[in-house]
């Protein structure tokens, strides 16, 4: 006899995925429950929504934020954050999308796993969402400096202020909405800025009845645990509700007759070019065959560095890097673009024309079989290993059948994969042109073509300020006494329950796990000798599922300073120029055809003796077992025989890698400060920053010049770096894979040393001072409506030697007293902060931020916040928890392969991770005002760097800090 109200709609074995699929179906309220029975000890929950918008306010966006501040069985301003701070979770997050919203959660550990999903059910289905919330979650209206000033302020308000900072950003969203003009997609789910406060709290209340109701909700269960204790959670969560009216499905947009073209605007530097791509609207997600097919001509067409549309894109010389996204896969229909960014404005048309030129060619003389063979190979490959990397798996599953079970179609079926593969590879091989057909089909001959345009405008920064000032202004007009005296009223009514604590009750009626559920000792990742004439050669023995992973690393300790930037370059060329036995594109089809991909990484590490820095060229490659000669017989193929001689092709890697860096610097604004911030802190932080930061970049647009009139002094270079490298001497090798595969892969490694020049030793170089040419405050300043905030010192030169309560402290810090004055009551998007155990570089950073000074004035006061605050028994474990969560950290079998060789290369032994397990377990509250006395020097004399734009160029220059203007 069932304790539950679930009906089995149907039951199904999904081999692809060693797991038994049911469908249920709540009697009551319809809602439907997907439940997979596995063997996987990360355990995934998730609840989604279909939450169609009917304007840009933002309100699914606003609601997804506001349901994790409290709810009735939970009255905490946050369990979300109090989870954080708690917690083994190995993902604890939710997504807004176009059409839908998800609360999934996951944890390897059960007790941990069931009070997630408790917590977020009781979030989503009886949440507070107070006018409090409403306003700090989305957006108000306060006066700033008294009233004389308003200003605009909400989380959501500033985190798509970011969002639109972006040029990539906006141009993917003018594509979306141009694409579906006569759908939800042509509005803005996340909430357009000028929009949002146009949203009344009525209506957010209202769009919570409408969409959160279990009738309207898509339950999802993945793992180990118990189904029947699954079920019987969810249906004591369901039993105050009855069926409900449920939103319509999604809508599909009409075909448009003939082809479109249309443009916008971004925030720009005078520097700035252009981008152009062409955009096309696909079948319905529903046919799996051809969603497939569609993710193998992505990959044919762009995926590799010599996919034929990649190429003709970049070979051009219109633009430097390709733009767009290239396959959309999760809205109700697929979508698919192309373009190129770094273009002049006027050579849009070029592009457009280009693109259609080459797909015209490829129909027309057809598609090489090679080339097909590699795309097919490529997304087989990816389809078997089902790698999500930090993603839990089950969670990657969960939106792969969402994506047909929003819109009515059954979830199962883009998880069965091997008949839509068999019967795609069976057409191919029967001789039919299979994917020639596909782009005349979906390309050539599809009228609903659209062809956008991103322009650069210098003004448009400041306009948008102005307009906000102004519309800010006109509304401050318009108010009454009355309405001033109201505002005031409630902003001082938001800021007191902000700063109010919450009661130890509703603290306590969270779900924790205690100290004493935490396993005492680490869990050591199985590594040995490959084999006793290989010392050099790791093996890690873990369930890969039959995958091979190898990774070869050298030496790069004795690189030149000078030559340090080139890295990155060095490795890309390594794979994507050729070699003596292959053309670019005959290597490219190789990898693809034969392996499941080859990629080239630099790795910068501090060693735990003596923080001097740990610097790595690493090329790593994964095979089937079938294919593991070709996959060892093609990395000493690139090593040994590489060609770099290829002037015109290495310039424009190149302006990809300038243009790459260039487009990065707003969404990952917080991770620029970061690194520069390290930099001047340790000598691996200055290695990291070299290769990948704002140095990096002024390296690369000197570099762009110097390949066109000094090609001879680069190619030297190049050829240097290969010597200095790529020799026996320096080679480790580490490989992860079955236990089963040992005896395969001995002789491979030892056949791969042999083919390695022998080792000639040369002179270490002398490390560079990290502060050189590192102003000690810094103001970097690029065209953006929110501003990135940073702070540092390194802690050891300050007197501090690690200790493993530090790990404690910051979990606490991030999740607790940075959360409350930077996000929650400053209206930042979010803070973090971190210190590195091996070399004692200390930051903190903010993101999507409107605040500069507030913010580093938070960061002062830390050090007396914590000599002061006395911390409750329960923040204690509860941060001990989330610190032990952290160093347990779920990895996938590669991931933990990779993680046990970079501790090897650091000196980060099993002893020292025990024993920073030991302090971790043993933190208490005194060593909370202990680092509070060591972050003092923090306070006083930190490093300062900032990212933003006008708002920041004028608190700098105020401050005397350094200006200076990377875009």
């Amino acid at each position: 006899m069932h304790s539950h109200s679930f009906v089995l709609e149907r039951e199904e074995y999904i081999p692809e995925l060693a797991g038994r699929f049911r469908l249920w179906r709540h009697t009551p309220t319809g809602a439907r429950l997907l439940s997979c029975l596995n063997k996987d000890e990360n355990k995934v929950f998730g609840v989604s929504f279909r939450t169609p918008p009917a304007d840009s306010t933002g309100v699914a966006h606003i609601l997804e934020h506001s349901v994790l501040c409290g709810s009735e069985k939970y009255p905490v301003k946050e369990p979300f954050v109090e989870l954080l701070k708690g917690s083994l979770q190995t993902f604890l997050n939710a997504f807004t999308y176009p059409d839908k919203t998800c609360y999934p959660v996951a944890s390897a550990n059960l007790k941990d796993f069931r009070n997630l999903t408790e917590v977020y059910l009781d979030a989503v289905f009886f949440p507070r969402i107070t006018e409090d919330i409403f306003r700090q979650e989305g957006w108000h209206m306060e006066p700033e400096n008294g009233e004389d000033r308003f200003i605009f302020k909400g989380v959501v308000y500033n985190e798509m202020k970011g969002a639109f900072s972006s040029p990539e950003s906006v141009l993917a969203r003018h594509c979306l909405h141009a694409l579906f003009p006569d759908t939800v997609y042509s509005l803005e789910s996340g909430g357009d800025p000028e929009v949002i406060p146009s949203l009344s709290y009525a209506a957010f209340k209202d769009f919570h009845r409408r969409y959160y109701h279990p009738s309207n909700a898509y339950f999802y269960f993945w793992g180990d645990d118990n189904e029947e204790e699954r079920l019987a959670m969810l249906d004591v969560v369901l039993r105050p509700f009855t069926m409900q009216e449920t939103p319509p499905p999604i809508e599909a947009q009409r075909f448009l007759s003939a082809p479109q073209s249309t443009s916008v605007t971004f925030a720009a530097s005078e520097e700035d070019k252009g981008m152009a791509v062409v955009n096309w609207l696909g079948p319905e997600v529903t046919d799996v065959e051809q969603g497939l097919a569609f993710r193998m001509l992505e990959h044919l067409l762009l995926g590799m560095p010599a996919s034929p549309l990649r190429r003709a894109l970049i070979e051009s010389g219109l633009g430097e890097d390709i733009a767009g996204q290239g396959l959309e896969t999760e809205l109700r229909q697929l979508c698919f673009d192309a373009g190129l960014k770094g273009i002049a404005v006027e050579d849009a048309p070029k592009v457009e024309a280009l693109i259609l030129q080459c797909l015209e060619h490829l129909v027309k003389e057809g598609l090489p079989p090679e080339e097909v063979e590699a795309a097919v190979n490529s997304v087989e490959f990816a389809l078997r290993e089902n790698n999500s990397g930090r993603f839990p798996v089950g969670l990657a599953v969960m939106l792969r059948a969402l994506a047909t079970w929003l819109h009515d179609g059954d979830p199962l079926a883009p998880l069965r994969f091997e008949a839509p593969l068999t019967a795609i590879k069976n057409k191919i091989s029967a001789g039919e042109r299979y994917f020639e057909n596909l782009i005349q089909r979906w390309l050539l001959d599809n009228p609903h073509r659209i062809t956008v345009s991103l322009v650069p405008d210098t003004t448009l920064e400041n306009r948008l300020e102005e307009e906000e000032n102004a519309k800010l202004a006109a509304l401050a007009a318009a108010l009454t006494p009355g309405d001033r005296a109201r505002l005031a009223q409630e902003t001082e009514s938001l800021r007191a329950w902000q700063a109010q604590p919450d009661t130890p009750e509703a603290l306590a009626a969270i779900p924790r796990l205690r100290v004493e559920d935490l396993p005492p000792r680490n869990a050591p990742i199985p590594t040995d000798a490959l084999g006793p004439s290989m010392p050099a050669a790791s093996f890690h023995p873990l369930p890969t599922n039959g995958i091979i992973y190898a990774e070869a690393a050298f030496d790069a300790d004795c690189v030149p300073q000078e030559l340090i930037p080139l890295l990155p370059l060095f490795g890309r060329a390594l794979l994507e120029m050729g070699t003596r036995k292959k053309s670019f594109v005959e290597l490219n089809m190789a990898i693809a055809g034969k392996t499941g991909g080859m990629d080239v990484d630099t790795l910068f590490l501090s060693h735990a003796s003596d923080r001097r820095p740990v610097s790595r060229l690493i090329l790593s490659g994964k095979s089937a077992p079938d294919k593991v000669e070709e996959l060892f017989d093609l990395m000493g193929e690139v090593l040994v025989e590489g060609e770099l001689e290829d002037q015109e092709r290495f310039s424009r890697m190149v302006l990809e890698e300038k243009a790459r860096q260039e487009h990065s610097l707003v969404p990952a604004g917080h991770m620029v400060v970061a690194a520069r911030l390290r930099a001047a802190l340790s000598g691996s932080g200055l290695l990291a920053e070299r290769t990948g930061g704002v140095s990096y970049l002024a390296f690369l647009r000197n570099l762009a010049k110097r390949v066109i009139g000094q090609w001879d002094d680069v190619l030297r270079e190049l050829e240097a770096l290969r010597r200095v490298l790529l020799h026996s001497g320096g080679a480790q090798l580490n490989i992860t894979a079955g236990p089963e595969q040992r005896g395969l892969l001995e002789p491979l490694c030892a056949l791969l040393y042999r083919r390695l020049p022998a080792h000639s030793p040369g002179k270490q170089p002398a490390r560079a001072d990290n502060a050189a040419n590192i102003p000690a405050s810094e103001a970097l300043i690029l065209p953006a409506q929110v501003n990135y905030v940073g702070k540092g010192i390194n802690l050891f030169d300050a007197g501090y030697a690690w200790h493993g309560s530090a790990s404690v402290i910051l979990k606490y810090l991030r999740t607790g007293y940075l959360w409350e004055k930077v996000r929650v009551q400053g209206g930042a998007y979010g803070c973090m902060c971190g210190l590195d155990r091996m070399n004692g570089a200390f930051f903190m950073v903010s993101y999507r931020d409107p605040n500069i000074l507030t913010t580093l004035d938070v960061y002062n006061a830390t050090a007396a916040y914590l000599a002061r605050h006395t911390i409750s028994r329960e923040e204690l474990h509860a941060s001990i928890v989330g610190a032990i969560g952290e160093l347990d950290s779920y990895l996938l079998p590669d991931a933990k392969g990779a993680a046990a060789f970079a501790r090897s290369l650091c000196g980060d032994t099993e002893s020292l991770r025990q024993r920073l397990r030991e302090e971790i377990l043993g933190t208490t509250a005194a060593h909370f005002q202990e680092f509070g006395k060591v972050l003092e020097a923090f306070s006083a004399k930190g490093r300062i760097c900032a990212l933003g734009g006008a708002a920041l160029e004028r608190a700098a220059q105020e401050q005397g800090w350094h200006v200076e203007k990377i875009l």
